[in-house]
């Protein structure tokens, strides 16, 4: 019982005191691609470590040995003596249902995010074949409307919709670099990024850690699209694009748009000098997203490879000499 109880103590951690930790570092937004990877490792550490917390109750510490014939007959007799009394198979059963039901939960709400966002874009798109019109020098439709506004519709059929005020409002190297970020999120699929966030939140919502997740990821998918935005324009003229949209904040549901409630501090973090990780720091923390996907594995498998080093299945030497005489 060992592992069960270290893996419950480890989900504890990952819910609630470590998206704080993570929330308040101050890398984040110097590498929003790492920043990314760190919170979905967050986020799939936890899942994991309940799964298999679920698996370790339901399943016996089984050593680990070379032999295969010791090893199952180790199983055979351990999975016997967990499920002779009603106390191991209470234990087991449970753990078994936990683990299917956070299995059945998250995939549930993942299918139902994705179909629920597939439908509103299909709804979108075909508003926007009415209405909207090509624009001649771009790859986008333009929507008459009195608020400046860009956004994109990803999927299949993805699609830049500018407004006609957003048109005005932005001059050519300013519509240029909303283009380009708009592109970004397209091209790097930031939509998938969002709907398992949503997806973890909306199957847990009492949960700190997908809740803190869902939010700085928000945040963190436009500042990359941010950052890619500057690779084709300079920081400045990002910025200044930002503050004109975000005057008005129109996006619809289902759609990434350049504004959005997290401009003020990206436009903040854009007239700033820009201040890359460095190559020591991103391999530190590119190693400690990986050690925190891992640290569940290795803390479900220590105790049965521990075990592995103790004979798997020998008799009390006092029964066999009881029985002889």
């Amino acid at each position: 019982m060992i592992a069960p109880a270290v893996l419950i103590l480890l989900a504890v951690i990952l819910a609630v005191p470590a998206p704080v930790l993570l929330r308040r570092s101050t890398w984040l937004e110097r590498s929003p691609r790492i920043g990314i990877a760190a919170w979905q490792a967050l986020s799939a550490s936890l899942v994991l470590t309940v799964l298999l917390a679920g698996l370790a109750l339901a399943v016996p510490e089984i050593p680990w040995t070379t032999n295969l014939a010791e090893f199952f007959r180790a199983c055979a007799m351990a999975l016997r003596e967990r499920y002779a009394t009603p106390g191991g198979a209470i234990i087991s059963a449970t753990g078994a249902i936990a683990a299917l039901a956070v299995l059945a939960r998250v995939g549930y709400s993942l299918t139902r995010g994705l179909v629920g966002a597939a439908r509103n874009r299909s709804r979108q798109l075909q508003a926007l074949a009415i209405i909207a019109r090509p624009h001649r020098d771009y790859d986008a439709v333009v929507v008459d409307h009195s608020s400046a506004a860009a956004y994109c519709l990803p999927g299949r059929r993805r699609q830049v919709v500018l407004t006609s005020a957003a048109l005005t409002a932005l001059d050519e190297s300013q519509l240029a670099a909303v283009l380009a970020h708009e592109q970004a999120h397209l091209h790097g699929h930031h939509h998938l990024i969002l709907a398992a966030a949503d997806a973890l939140q909306h199957a847990f919502p009492g949960v700190p850690a997908f809740r803190e997740a869902r939010i700085a990821l928000s945040s963190l998918v436009e500042m990359l699209a941010d950052d890619a935005a500057a690779r084709r324009s300079d920081r400045l003229t990002v910025a200044t694009a930002l503050v004109r949209l975000a005057e008005h904040g129109l996006t619809p549901v289902a759609a990434l748009g350049a504004g959005g409630d997290s401009a003020v501090t990206r436009v903040r973090r854009l007239v700033r000098p820009a201040r890359p990780l460095g190559t020591g720091k991103t391999i530190a923390a590119v190693l400690a997203t990986g050690a925190l996907l891992a640290l569940p594995l290795f803390l479900a498998i220590a105790p049965a490879s521990a075990a592995g080093t103790m004979p798997p299945c020998q008799a009390d030497t006092s029964t066999s000499t009881a029985m002889h005489t």
